[in-house]
């Protein structure tokens, strides 16, 4: 899919309540987990002990923090959307996020973005995006809510 090419508010408003896009899948291996674990220092062996895993969790495997779903965030929007004219991005803020489903060792991860609100406050764009984080093959949502973030064009 091709990214969507935004450059000004006006572009950006006048896709108010549409889909923008969904992202390529991103697979979270129990590599990426492990590094994840040593950056926060959440060791947790439901994370990282994979042979406890096998026997003591009920997913039978470990699975990814939350977090690092959450944060691949950023890397899955900017395969959705380019930005021309700016000057900077902000992340503003989440709200409504709602873990609905754990992402197992190995499995994939896309994200789904929809614009729910964009205002234009005195030259900053404030734009809230509604996102989904889908697991490949799985009915149920990794993870959704609403992203803020602030861009300042030039």
């Amino acid at each position: 899919m091709e990214k969507l090419i935004i450059n000004n508010y006006e572009e950006f408003a006048a896709k108010l309540g549409q889909n923008l896009g969904i992202s390529e899948w991103v697979e979270l291996s129990q590599e990426r987990i492990n590094l994840f674990a040593d950056a926060t220092l959440d060791h947790q062996w439901i994370h990282v002990d994979t042979e406890k895993a096998k026997t003591d969790s009920p997913f039978q495997t470990t699975i990814a923090h939350g977090y690092l779903t959450l944060s691949m965030l950023p890397h899955m929007w900017n395969q959705i959307i380019e930005v021309h004219n700016l000057k900077m991005m902000v992340n503003y803020g989440m709200d409504k996020m709602k873990f609905g489903q754990a992402v197992k060792s190995g499995e994939s991860i896309r994200l789904v973005a929809d614009l729910h609100s964009i205002a234009n406050l005195r030259g900053t764009v404030k734009a809230e995006i509604k996102f989904t984080i889908e697991i490949k093959d799985q009915k149920k949502k990794a993870l959704e809510g609403l992203a803020t973030f602030l861009y300042y064009f030039e």
